[in-house]
């Protein structure tokens, strides 16, 4: 019977010490469009953090971890984000709709909170989906971004010229933070 208040104890606490989950490695990446081509950036650099007892979620990413597989095109991009003074992109929000950790379904969330893109600050809204897995907590979202709200000059070759709507993607597995 003594054993019994010990175990019980950590029933109560393994749960509590899973609400929170973390990655370093997760994927991000953006689509953009010139006139007939279109191109995207990648990195598997994605830092983020959800916490599911607070119901917040924390995410950042080092832009000059971003690769469209051309390196000129990457120096425009680093230059045109000017990377030098505002090397991160990051979003702080909280999780707006509800989340069933029990659950080992994917289930739609949409988080609210501010997206930082070249030291401008927005609110946003953002759709996409969070999973329980036996590996952790596996976030998948999507949304567009307009350069011209981040004061970003979309860069311009002659005539052709990047379009001013970006599409982002990110997807991660979130490993609990106690591991």
């Amino acid at each position: 019977m003594r054993y019994a208040l010990p175990f019980f104890l950590l029933l109560l606490v393994s749960p509590l010490q899973a609400q929170v989950y973390m990655t370093e490695g997760g994927r991000a990446e953006f689509t953009s469009s010139v006139p007939l081509h279109t191109f995207t950036g990648t990195s598997d650099r994605l830092a983020g953090r959800i916490d599911l007892a607070e119901g917040t979620v924390d995410f950042y990413l080092d832009l000059e971890t971003l690769d469209t597989g051309i390196g000129k095109r990457d120096k425009d991009m680093r230059e045109t984000l000017e990377t030098d003074q505002f090397p991160f992109a990051e979003f702080f929000g909280t999780l707006a709709t509800p989340f069933d950790p029990a659950s080992r379904a994917a289930q739609s969330v949409r988080v609210q909170g501010t997206f930082k893109l070249h030291g401008v600050e927005r609110e946003v809204e953002i759709e996409g989906t969070l999973q329980q897995t036996a590996d952790g907590l596996r976030v998948e979202a999507a949304w567009d971004i307009n350069l011209d709200d981040y004061d970003i000059v979309p860069p311009r070759l002659l005539i052709v010229k990047v379009d001013e709507v970006q599409a982002i993607r990110i997807e991660a597995t979130l490993s609990p933070e106690n591991s």
